[in-house]
């Protein structure tokens, strides 16, 4: 039988309820409590009964439901209880995720508890090295969390065994099926025991999946806890009708109020593109697509994630398992394609309980296709149409704008000239005119003609800095005198993080 999600009523948890009281083990319970988890989500009421009794659990649930503990802790408890050891390039239990950063969050999660129980952990990923892998392998892992592609590699080289998996794990399986990964995860699952047990999360099940259900999943228990389509109810929509001319100074206000902000667009070259737009207009923000190497893209995600940056430029690879608190604006600088990737984004604020607004930027040749989105997001958002400066910006985005001027590079030879519209973060120039000392001494600027460029600043961008100085300081804030208001205060400078990590390039 088809495996189905339409009929399953959302799940109301109980304020008295524990871990406990759902059957995790009191080793468990103990470290949950010192990581600050103590009240279980709805996700993980509705599955764990099932997956901590040894059932193949079939779960959906939307990003930042909670869904990573729901599969953790039966994977956890079932090795802590099972009398087989450790061995060489043996996993006793298998975590499949589809992206690299998914993965490393699952680790992070995993790790305090691991620690807890002497369970040892290692991820599989592709864009690093095979040697350090191999020899994670070699000394054996309890559990490995991996994306399909590397962890074949390794399968075919004989590097991993998996006849002793006692538990496999597919999270995001519908974004594997989204990537091609499904003939990948096939084969892999068929390398695994028969009779181990098999979870599954997934926010839709889609064709791909039911058939991964019907192949290796046995009277699989369904649960879910919202509908496949329905938004966030602390989740605020709204669209933005603006010209093409307005969409950066918007873009710009609202990325320059306090609190991060995830933006959205739909290829590699735009999110590098607007990053670099966006820094050189005071804006502190990092890229993650995947053209960057992991390096890289794991630099930009700590900036994001320790407030560096707290701006992040993304393609949809950010759109899942990207587990970042506190992002309170979500922004569809350019509207996706499909409603599931619509709410996939979106679903990165408003996490956990907490209240988040998604904007969607719309042009005048997109209103069709944004109408069309929605309906099928089953949202109704509220669609103003505005230009640089309009109130509501501030209300979507509430706060004092501030932009930020990094330090300058060292040793770098001076340039007389500079052309108009490039971008800072080229070492020491000088320019001409004067300097914006005022405004550095917490003076407010007048918006006014930039400094040695010549011509008025463009309404609705800060002006840039003056002369640097050739030695490292202290990066400098500028901030508006009124938020959301068309003009800024001059002399904010490029926060340039060029294609790699924000502020941690600065400071190599």
């Amino acid at each position: 039988m088809t495996a189905s999600y339409a009929d399953v009523a959302p799940m109301v948890v109980p304020d008295n309820l524990t871990f406990a009281d759902l059957g995790v083990p009191a080793p468990l319970v103990s470290a949950l409590s010192v990581a600050g988890v103590t009240k279980p989500f709805p996700i993980q009421a509705a599955t764990l009964p099932d997956s901590l009794a040894g059932k193949d659990v079939l779960g959906r649930g939307r990003t930042g439901s909670g869904k990573t503990y729901a599969f953790v802790l039966p994977v956890l408890a079932r090795l802590a209880a099972s009398r087989s050891k450790r061995r060489p390039n043996h996993p006793r239990a298998l975590i499949l995720a589809p992206t690299r950063e998914l993965a490393t969050q699952i680790q992070a999660s995993i790790t305090p508890l691991t620690d807890a129980l002497d369970l040892r952990t290692m991820t599989i990923f592709g864009g690093v090295g095979h040697g350090p892998q191999i020899t994670g392998l070699r000394k054996g892992a309890d559990i490995v969390v991996a994306c399909p592609g590397r962890l074949e590699d390794h399968l075919k080289a004989g590097h991993v065994k998996l006849d002793a998996v006692e538990i496999t794990v597919l999270d995001e399986a519908d974004h594997m099926a989204d990537l091609g990964f499904l003939p990948a995860v096939r084969r892999i699952l068929e390398a695994t025991p028969g009779n181990a047990q098999r979870l599954l999360f997934s926010a839709t099940l889609d064709a791909g999946v039911d058939v991964l259900v019907q192949r290796f999943m046995t009277d699989p228990v369904t649960h879910s806890v919202d509908s496949a389509q329905s938004p966030v109810a602390k989740m605020t929509h709204h669209v933005l009708h603006v010209q093409a001319d307005s969409r950066l100074p918007v873009l710009v206000d609202l990325t320059a109020a306090p609190g991060r902000a995830l933006v959205f667009t739909r290829t590699k070259y735009g999110a590098k593109a607007l990053t670099k737009k966006l820094i050189a207009q005071g804006v502190p923000a990092v890229e993650l697509h995947g053209n960057l190497s992991q390096g890289a893209r794991t630099r930009n995600l700590e900036a994001f994630g320790n407030g560096t940056a707290k701006t992040l430029v993304a393609t949809d690879i950010a759109a899942r398992g990207i587990h970042v608190d506190d992002i309170a604006l979500v922004i569809h600088a350019d509207p996706p394609i499909e409603h599931k990737a619509y709410l996939h984004r979106s679903g990165r604020t408003a996490r956990a309980g907490a209240e988040g607004t998604v904007v969607t930027l719309m042009t005048d040749d997109q209103v069709r296709d944004v109408r069309d989105l929605t309906r099928k997001a089953g949202i109704a958002p509220k669609v103003t149409k505005l230009t640089t400066g309009d109130p509501l910006l501030t209300k979507l985005a509430p706060g004092e704008r501030i932009f930020v001027e990094p330090p300058a590079r060292a040793a770098q030879p001076e340039r007389d000239t500079v052309s108009a519209g490039r971008g800072s973060g080229r070492g020491s120039r000088r320019r001409g005119g004067s300097q914006p000392t005022k405004q550095r001494s917490g003076g407010q600027g007048t918006g006014g003609q930039r400094s040695g460029e010549g011509g008025a600043a463009k309404a609705g961008r800060p002006a840039r800095g003056g002369g640097r100085s050739k030695s490292a300081s202290t990066p400098k804030t500028y901030s508006t005198s009124t938020p959301g208001s068309a003009t800024r205060t001059a002399g904010a400078a490029a926060f340039s993080a060029g294609s790699r990590a924000g502020s941690s390039r600065r400071g190599r």
